[in-house]
């Protein structure tokens, strides 16, 4: 594991990123700066084209900002070549997406051990870690069970586990709730909630849902690229 003694999980400085839309520069983020500390609840809110998703991009290692600094769980993401960036990805950090994306042919099992295959796991320490995830995120009796086979709120559950399984610093969560009804997506925010007590994880997502930000240990807003001073809604 990386260093824990560091109090913030990410550390962003001065971040710039545009995007090119035919031959017009799209500004996606501005000079932004946050820090977000290690084990906590964390929220990005912000209108469609704020930039939500370019700076979970960037904290996920997905993208490069062209300006500014990125730092993960204590790694400076700019010291990092392509074949280290994506093993750095892979050990340290999980996704979970609105549409879910797990893999139509494999079981529920199947899909929550994929990250251990690629990360190299024995079998039977794999075996052990996906039967945890299984059992923690309540999905005992359907291992076998492939994705069509499943609900929504089910679905969700794999991908939490799935996210979980390789024990990440950092998981980072887009609109997890967008495609759940009320019900499913407030079992959902326990369950993620109680799995972030539980496994010390940092999450972070991005939402529009107003029962998830209610859970929040801290929000950002972002408007037209910039991070916003929630306290007088001021650019911060």
């Amino acid at each position: 594991m990386l260093n824990n003694a560091v109090d913030t999980v990410v550390r962003l400085n001065q971040v710039v990123k545009t995007y090119q839309a035919d031959a017009v520069a799209v500004p996606a983020l501005r000079g932004v700066n946050l820090q977000i500390q290690r084990r906590s609840f964390s929220m990005v809110i912000g209108p469609s084209g704020s930039g939500k998703t370019t700076l979970l991009n960037l904290i996920g290692c997905i993208d490069a900002p062209d300006a500014g600094s990125v730092e993960v769980c204590g790694q400076s993401i700019a010291a990092l070549n392509d074949n280290a960036l994506s093993d750095f990805r892979a050990r340290y950090i999980g996704f979970v997406f609105q549409g879910f994306s797990l893999v139509p042919v494999l079981s529920a099992y199947e899909n929550i051990e994929y990250p251990l295959l690629l990360l190299g796991m024995p079998p039977a320490e794999r075996r052990k870690q996906t039967l945890v995830m299984l059992e923690a995120v309540g999905l005992s009796g359907q291992q076998r069970q492939r994705p069509n086979e499943l609900s929504g709120g089910q679905k969700q559950r794999v991908a939490i586990a799935r996210a979980l399984v390789k024990q990440p610093e950092l998981i980072l969560a887009d609109e997890p709730t967008a495609n759940l009804d009320t019900e499913t997506g407030a079992a959902i925010i326990e369950l993620m909630h109680r799995i972030q007590a539980e496994f010390q994880t940092s999450f972070v997502f991005s939402t529009h849902d107003p029962h998830l930000m209610s859970h929040a240990d801290c929000i950002f807003s972002l408007r037209d690229g910039k991070l916003l001073d929630d306290a007088t809604g001021g650019i911060a």
